[in-house]
């Protein structure tokens, strides 16, 4: 009987300041109308100073790891896609790994942007078929509240 992989587990966090449409129309010539009816988009979340996209993915994970009944000793891996790391080195999975306190394991970062999640699911899909690996943590998380000009 072939291996499968399935997802056991979901977790998902967000910052706590909202920046609405409403709050845009102030800063720019937009309204909340143009930006909903184009996007879908009607707040988003706006990270403080001191959260780091590995801070977001720490809170993330420990409730996906928590959702699916598992502790963060039984990973064998931790993947992270995010186009908005904390630094380039290390990853940002290795500054969750260590958020974690997971050691012996590997754990990398994909950077590629909208479809990032998509690949690092598929990259996990892959290492648990393999039959070598039984357990992985995917993320997606990314700060871009830190990069967009306002």
């Amino acid at each position: 009987m072939p291996i499968r992989s399935r997802i056991i587990g979901v977790g998902s966090y967000v910052p706590e300041r909202v920046l609405t449409n409403y709050d845009l129309e102030k800063m720019v010539d937009t309204s909340h109308e143009w930006i909903l009816d184009r996007t879908g988009i009607s707040e988003r979340r706006i990270a403080s100073e001191e959260e780091a996209t590995s801070d977001l993915a720490y809170l993330a994970s420990q409730i996906a790891i928590k959702d699916a009944g598992i502790k963060p000793d039984d990973l064998d891996f931790i993947i992270v896609a995010t186009v908005t790391p904390d630094m380039l080195f290390p990853s940002t999975a290795c500054l969750v790994q260590q958020k974690l306190g997971v050691q012996g394991i590997f754990a990398f970062d994909i950077s590629a942007a909208c479809s990032g999640f998509i690949y690092a699911l598929s990259v996990a899909d892959q290492y648990i078929k393999s039959g070598i690996y039984r357990a992985g943590l995917v993320v997606g998380a990314d700060v871009f509240s830190k990069v967009v000009d306002w």
